[in-house]
């Protein structure tokens, strides 16, 4: 299973400036259902307040940021995963007890034990430091493996994986105003451990975006050009994936196979320049920037699909995978136009 994630609007502001709380707790009750709201504004509203009451020498985030509002930023990413509300209270609540604003005892009496041993994971998760050169070695390789495997091992509850992994990409996001050197270090972390894990957890949206996010630091010439060069044909690129996804839906209901989704997406940048220096090609010859998604039920309507898409489009030789994931199968198949 892939789980597709939207990147959220910005934040409601009020009048004067503020985030406007209950109309970002409408907003995320579009996503995700919320069984106490008036528990979740409390978060918020605490959230807030420890961050307006803290010197400034006690912000770990260089302004314009805010640990405040990265909380709600990393709940809007959980809630489009449909994190349940203790997970969506962790995350407003877990940048104030990270940087010492508020106690995992005080978390606890307030929202409950659940809440506070989400967070107390995560600290954990935070706690492994990640010294590793920025060679890439085959030493350096086993070291990123068995850092990886540390914090699969050392995490009971999915819920505090999937938390950090929101953290790390509105760190990434918000890093820009840093100095090089920190945008660099965070994104070779993120490159190394949280994408590799992001994709090991099946949350493919935020894997792509940690992995361009990362991309555009470690290698900003390159990302640029690829960029520059997706953005040239955006439109024409835009309109092939949407009359593909019609053809396909039109095929399906010929077939009376009514229970699937189906959606595309341009190729991700990291991707394609992994592909590039992979096969020694340059972007011209990059075939496949552009693809189509398609979600059905079952182990057998994979396959009955793959049929269905092989008899309107060529499969190209050798382009086939074929691999189970999270426990689902998935084929992938490269096609060209009939």
């Amino acid at each position: 299973m892939i789980v597709m994630v939207k990147v959220r609007e910005d934040q409601p502001l009020t009048a004067s400036g503020k985030v406007d709380i209950q109309q970002w707790l409408t907003r995320l009750q579009e996503d995700v259902r919320v069984r106490e709201p008036e528990r979740l504004v409390e978060a918020c509203e605490l959230a807030e307040q420890l961050e307006l009451e803290a010197p400034r020498t006690h912000r770990v985030w260089l302004s314009p940021g805010s640990s405040f509002r990265m909380g709600l930023e990393m709940a809007d990413i959980l809630g489009e995963l449909k994190l349940d509300q203790a997970t969506l209270e962790a995350a407003v609540l877990y940048r104030a007890v990270r940087e010492g604003l508020l106690s995992l005892e005080s978390v606890a009496k307030r929202f409950g034990e659940e809440v506070a041993s989400l967070i107390d994971g995560v600290l954990q998760m935070a706690a492994i430091s990640y010294p590793l050169a920025p060679d890439h070695g085959m030493g350096q390789h086993n070291q990123q493996e068995n850092l990886r495997k540390m914090l699969v091992n050392m995490v009971s509850d999915v819920r505090v994986a999937l938390i950090k992994i929101a953290e790390r990409t509105c760190a990434l996001r918000q890093v820009k105003d840093a100095p090089l050197e920190k945008c660099l270090q965070v994104a070779r972390e993120v490159a190394d451990i949280y994408a590799p894990l992001a994709h090991r957890l099946g949350v493919g949206q935020l894997k792509w975006e940690l992995e361009d996010l990362s991309f555009r630091y470690l290698h900003e010439d390159d990302y640029k050009a690829i960029a520059k060069l997706l953005a040239e044909k955006r439109l024409d690129r835009d309109r092939y994936i949407n009359d593909v996804v019609e053809t396909i839906k039109g095929l399906m209901e010929a077939q009376n196979i009514h229970r699937y989704d189906v959606d595309g997406r341009a190729k991700h940048i990291y991707s394609i320049w992994r592909k590039m220096k992979r096969k020694r090609i340059d972007f011209s010859q990059v075939h496949d920037v552009r693809a189509v998604r398609i979600l059905v039920p079952e182990v057998a309507d994979c396959y009955t699909v793959l049929g269905i898409i092989h008899s309107r489009w060529h499969h190209v030789p050798n382009e086939f995978d074929d691999y189970i994931a999270n426990p689902k199968r998935t084929a992938i198949s490269r096609c060209t136009p009939p």
